[in-house]
């Protein structure tokens, strides 16, 4: 039996194990007890990807292998002031309207869904082809099973990624991408005993994916507290002791805090309030329920120097956050972006800054990293450029994309949308690194990925498994 209702049923099972990336081994071995319950071959990498195959159906043996690839870990993140242990708590979830929702963690439908629908169709009994189904590690924070997986480990030549968010939309192309970090070393100073300390919050954002979402219009919380830091404090004496927020590397920065210190900080606190007012009415529309507060601390931490905050205040508003450029060639599809991610103080005088930018044209992602890396040196960090991956270049001549497109049009009476996609896929590094790969990606409808609230829409669940199951039996 292969439907939406197996596959949910399977997926369900997934939210209940711990699969943060770069911690896959509960899901490694999920897959692996999966595969040998049903005698299947299965086979896993020194990166831990995982590789399982059934051979083809009586009477297809001469079908082309198809590989069907997607990943084992998740983005985990959580609302503020929410418990839950990633490391072990199974995903809460509702079902309400139509969608399967997480309201305070990540559902991990990106791309636990896909997991499900494949290891599904290996526990069908479908007439078809070949099938090998492989699930990388760590593709959300660097696409490592990708990058670390030898030629050989899958033998189809011809792909379907299920790592998609759009039903009713076919992924021929996708950008590629680089994280650029900046390390800050800063010397601490006594707190002045003639100030006083105020906590500063930006939160409940919608934040989202740092591709898909780019160009929505959501506020950037970081870069927010960093304007009001460096433009509205900066003839105000102050010290400033604490300064993070944001996340993972490929979502848009949610929340973010600020402790500092100053002899009037009612009048901090004042002009807080008066430029949040102003620039919540900007979001009004793209990130409605915006909040923040201002509110008396206590803190023992040891302040910033006041150069070395006031540099590093300063190159945060500097650094540019959202769309660089749009597509000339495709309508609508953003071509460059870049993402001030996150900013952690991992130790007294370290602060690292994380960003991330993506690009469908690699020379204008060398520049828009470059741009991002200079305004970080002018404030004196270390830069480094991590987690490059390549782009996927579009094949509209593809067999596999004839193949699902007359699929589609058969099964919902109407032409799917072809298109490429800013945000990374592994589809680009696995062109780069085996070449001659026929490939397409496609899923069905998630919304809010990478924050709380991911939200699986259940009737594009269903479609995308009668498209997926059409496709994989009609293959040839």
């Amino acid at each position: 039996m292969m439907d939406s209702s197996k596959v949910l049923e399977i997926f369900k099972e997934i939210t209940r194990i711990p699969r943060e990336s770069g911690h896959e081994e509960a899901m490694r071995a999920y897959l692996q007890k999966f595969a040998k319950e049903r005698n299947l071959a299965c086979k896993t990498d020194e990166v831990g990807n995982v590789c399982i195959t059934k051979e083809a159906s009586k009477g297809k043996e001469n079908v082309p292998a198809l590989v069907l690839q997607g990943h084992q870990d998740m983005v985990c993140e959580k609302r503020s002031g929410v418990t839950h242990d990633f490391s072990k708590d199974p995903i809460k979830y509702e079902i309400e309207d139509g969608w399967m929702v997480a309201k305070d963690t990540t559902l991990g439908a990106d791309d636990g869904i896909g997991d499900a629908a494949m290891l599904a169709l290996l526990d069908s009994d479908l007439p078809m082809g070949k099938i090998e189904c492989v699930f990388t590690v760590s593709e959300e924070t660097g696409m490592d099973g990708a990058f670390g997986m030898q030629p050989g480990f899958f033998t189809g030549k011809t792909m379907i990624n299920v790592d998609s968010e759009d039903e009713g939309q076919m992924f021929i192309g996708c950008a590629g991408g680089v994280d650029t970090l900046a390390h800050f070393k800063y010397h601490a100073v006594n707190f002045n005993n003639s100030y006083k300390t105020l906590h500063l919050h930006i939160f409940n954002g919608l934040g989202g994916h740092s591709g898909d979402d780019i160009n929505k219009g959501r506020m950037n919380t970081l870069s927010t507290l960093a304007k009001f830091l460096s433009k509205e404090l900066e003839n105000e004496e102050f010290q400033l002791i604490v300064l993070k927020g944001g996340g993972k590397p490929n979502a848009i920065a949610r929340e973010a805090e600020a402790v500092i210190a100053a002899v009037d900080v009612k009048g901090v606190e004042d002009r807080f309030f008066k430029f949040m007012e102003e620039v919540v009415k900007e979001y009004a529309e793209t990130d409605p329920d915006i909040k923040y507060t201002a509110t008396d601390c206590q803190c023992t931490e040891k302040p910033m120097d006041s150069k070395d905050a006031d540099a590093l205040v300063r190159a945060l508003a500097a650094c540019p956050h959202g769309v660089i450029a749009m597509s000339k060639d495709v309508p609508g599809l953003v071509e460059t972006s870049t993402n001030l991610a996150s900013v952690s103080m991992h130790q007294m005088g370290e602060v690292e800054v994380v960003t991330s930018q993506r690009s469908s044209d690699k020379a204008e992602l060398k520049e828009i990293a470059e741009k991002v890396a200079e305004v970080f040196r002018k404030a004196g960090a270390e830069v480094e450029h991590v987690s490059e991956y390549p782009g996927w270049k579009p094949n509209p001549k593809s067999h596999i994309l004839d193949v699902c497109v007359s699929s589609y049009k058969k099964l919902f009476g109407k032409e799917p949308e072809i298109k490429a996609i800013h945000a990374g896929l592994e589809c680009g590094l696995f062109g780069e690194k085996f070449g001659n790969l026929d490939m397409i990606s496609f899923g069905p409808t998630l919304r809010n990925v990478h924050t709380p609230g991911e939200r699986l829409d259940l009737d594009s669940l269903d479609k995308f498994v009668k498209h997926l199951t059409d496709v994989v039996t009609s293959f040839s």
